[in-house]
């Protein structure tokens, strides 16, 4: 069986029961897909892809698209606030209405069921993104993408989640072949952010002109966010007359830094 990454033996291994720690040996996932593709040889297979927002599908959506029908899976019950979360849905939406793909882009989109997320994530501590709490919100949104793509016959199902530089994709794809037994349903291994894929995602985002959030979605993360952007603010402030530098992975980033140049 899969394991999980170790990073806190004793939190991580109870996140998901009865589910044991990951060996240090890591799986290069975008290798195990470019295999895999090439193993279709031209055949075009359907996938059910689980989304995050419009951004990070940007680059999944171009890449996979060559290969596969798709149809985006919207659902993210871990979305906060609900203005938030439609504003991402319709987002979603757009970017697929004007995106050109040879084999075409269909969604659906998910219910917005918060208690699905709370029950699960709620009770655990969230340290920082990757912790105890995200991994329990991979689980939730990978397992509805596997039931569905079961229920209604796709070939494949998988997540945008990989393209973050803050997601592990390790973990990711563990949980998601993990599911993949349970469930019976064939789960497309991936790390999006490989071959410049984030990069890219950034360079669509722009030239389509899509929203990019500045935290990742629940209530956790934007108050890490709105904690992130107070010392800043207030660095800024202690600083007066002085060069401040707001560097970051890229404009939006959710991990800033602040560098101050004394005058």
């Amino acid at each position: 069986m899969q394991k999980y990454r170790e990073n806190s033996i004793n939190t991580r291994a109870n996140v998901l029961k009865d589910k044991p720690i990951k060996n240090k040996v890591k799986i290069n996932y975008q290798k195990k897909l470019d295999e895999l593709i090439l193993s279709l040889n031209g055949e075009v297979k359907s996938i059910l892809l689980h989304s995050c927002c419009a951004p990070c599908s940007s680059y999944c959506v171009e890449y996979l698209s060559k290969h596969f029908k798709i149809t985006v899976l919207f659902y993210n019950p871990n979305i906060h606030p609900r203005e938030e979360y439609f504003r991402r849905l319709e987002e979603q939406k757009t970017f697929i209405k004007n995106i050109k793909s040879p084999n075409g882009v269909d969604i659906i989109e998910g219910d917005y069921d918060t208690k699905a997320f709370y029950e699960r994530a709620a009770n655990r501590a969230f340290e920082r993104e990757g912790g105890p709490a995200c991994l329990e919100c991979y689980h939730i949104r990978l397992k509805k993408a596997a039931e569905l793509a079961k229920d209604i016959g796709y070939d494949y199902f998988a997540t945008t989640l990989s393209i973050s530089p803050h997601k592990n994709s390790q973990d990711i794809n563990a949980i998601g072949e993990d599911i993949a037994r349970e469930v019976g349903v064939m789960h497309l291994p991936s790390d999006f952010k490989k071959k410049n894929g984030f990069k890219r995602s950034v360079e669509l985002s722009d030239k389509l002109g899509l929203y990019r959030q500045d935290y990742c979605g629940c209530v956790y993360s934007k108050r890490e966010r709105d904690l992130r952007f107070k010392k800043i603010e207030e660095e800024i402030a202690q600083n007066e007359g002085s060069k401040i530098i707001v560097t970051g992975c890229c404009e939006d980033c959710r991990h800033r830094q602040v560098s101050v140049l004394k005058r």
